[in-house]
């Protein structure tokens, strides 16, 4: 199913700048025939392309403001339709004004992400790179903005066009074939169908690879710290942040509730959650702060159970946290103060997992913890080429590779090859949408910002 075509559609408008005070404010129209509009609003009529000072005004010709207005035609616009900014002073109180004459003026409040979702109807975009314009606002480290910046300029979707034409290429060489059965396998054979379908297979399963690795520069990794009291779980966080955010005495139980820090590891956005010490308490406040802990636990993504050393827990108690523990989640051992004991850092691996020494206090051995968060998550250092993916990005290529397996298991029966070479053609073009049910794309531009 291919995009629905463009369509005559009523003005929009929204204010594009971030909410709050600043040097300049930006109110953004699209449309069709915005050149009476632009009269209306600034008494003339702007070169396209061409920024052009102006006084907006209200509907008795009094000034609102003044600033910059540009006009893009159609169809040489982001949206492909006629659109306008008005560049202005960024009071909000200002911008309220201009945005309220724009909409006395016909047009409506745009939707969250109207303007994106107008260029992606218009063939301006396609879905994934309409997409990677919210990834890119919302980028919290540098590789995931760069990441963001490419998918934005089309090569994520050069390589989904470039597997997708691969398996129109092969499902012409199959349904050629199915009118002449007799020859199907002949054919077949001296036109290496099987190793094209073999060729596409690894092509899709290196970009899944790279996808997930980029998954993780979108989204980071939840990094819980648990323990007992006063093992040093604030002073880590405060040595993987580099500051001093969380309070650290020797009082057991000062840490009373989470406190999220986030930080960045080869490029990677990690969310470290330090926690209320578990143990048994009659305070009423520190209950509440371990029961946060365990909702912390139930959301992570990598545990670091950590404890001091020289000192030991015993095997009940250790039994009951691990019984606790979510079982999919990755639990990392760390053993804290080896200052006070004289230990060097190291990291131990045996039957029960990896064990790491270091001091929060003097940063011995935290390089350590940075090395095995990054292994834990299968980082490789090649940001260069990473596609900064989402869930449905993923679950399309998850999706495209089962249905190439099952090809691979109907050689015999060309009919269901073909289907299902037709199936994973859908699920590797429902990534750019060239193929995409109509409800996706609310979801989808729903979680944009209003303004684009």
């Amino acid at each position: 199913m291919q995009s629905p075509a463009p369509r005559p559609r009523d003005t929009i408008a929204a204010i594009a700048t971030a909410p709050g005070r600043g040097g300049i404010g930006v109110v953004r129209v699209s449309g069709s025939n915005l050149l009476p509009f632009v009269r209306a609003l600034c008494g003339r009529e702007p070169a396209p392309r061409v920024a052009t000072f102006a006084r907006f005004l209200d509907a008795d010709g009094a000034a609102i403001d003044e600033g910059l207005v540009l006009f893009f035609p159609a169809p040489r616009s982001f949206t492909g339709e006629d659109v306008v900014e008005l560049q202005g002073h960024g009071g909000p109180v200002v911008m309220q004004m201009l945005l309220t004459r724009c909409l006395a003026l016909g047009a409506r409040l745009a939707e969250p992400g109207e303007f994106t979702k107008r260029a992606f109807l218009n063939g301006k975009l396609d879905l994934a790179q309409a997409e990677s314009v919210a990834d890119l606002i919302e980028a919290s480290t540098t590789a995931a903005a760069r990441s963001a910046v490419r998918s934005l300029s089309g090569a994520f979707s050069a390589e989904v066009n470039r597997i997708r034409d691969a398996l129109i290429d092969l499902r012409m060489l199959v349904e050629a074939t199915l009118d002449f059965p007799e020859e199907e396998i002949d054919f077949l054979e001296r036109t290496d169908a099987f190793g094209r379908l073999a060729a596409v297979r690894q092509d899709l399963e290196a970009l899944l690879a790279r996808a997930r690795q980029g998954a993780l520069l979108r989204s980071g990794l939840n990094v819980v710290l648990v323990g007992p009291p006063n093992v040093g779980k604030s002073s880590l966080l405060n040595c993987l942040a580099g500051d001093e955010r969380a309070i650290v005495t020797d009082i057991a139980g000062t840490t009373r509730d989470a406190l999220r820090e986030t930080i960045e590891i080869e490029g990677i956005p990690l969310h470290i959650i330090d926690t209320a010490g578990l143990r048994d308490t009659t305070d009423a406040v520190e209950r509440i702060g371990i029961a946060r802990t365990w909702r912390e636990i139930e959301r992570a993504d990598v545990i670091l159970w950590m404890q001091e050393a020289g000192g030991s827990l015993d095997a009940e108690t250790m039994a009951s946290v691990d019984a606790a523990l979510p079982p999919q989640v990755e639990r990392i051992r760390v053993v804290n103060k080896i200052d006070l004991i004289g230990a060097p850092p190291e990291r131990i691996q045996n039957e029960h997992g990896v064990t790491l020494t270091l001091s929060a206090r003097t940063g011995q051995g935290v390089d350590l913890l940075r090395a095995e968060l990054l292994r834990v998550v299968g980082w490789q250092a090649q940001a260069e080429d990473l596609v900064l993916a989402r869930e449905r990005h993923l679950a399309a290529l998850r999706g495209a590779l089962d249905h190439l397996r099952m090809a691979a298991q109907q050689i015999g029966a060309l009919e269901l090859f073909a289907e299902e070479l037709r199936l994973a053609q859908n699920c590797v073009s429902e990534i750019t949408g060239a193929f995409t049910p109509d409800d996706l794309l609310g979801v989808i531009f729903s979680r944009f910002c209003i303004g684009k």
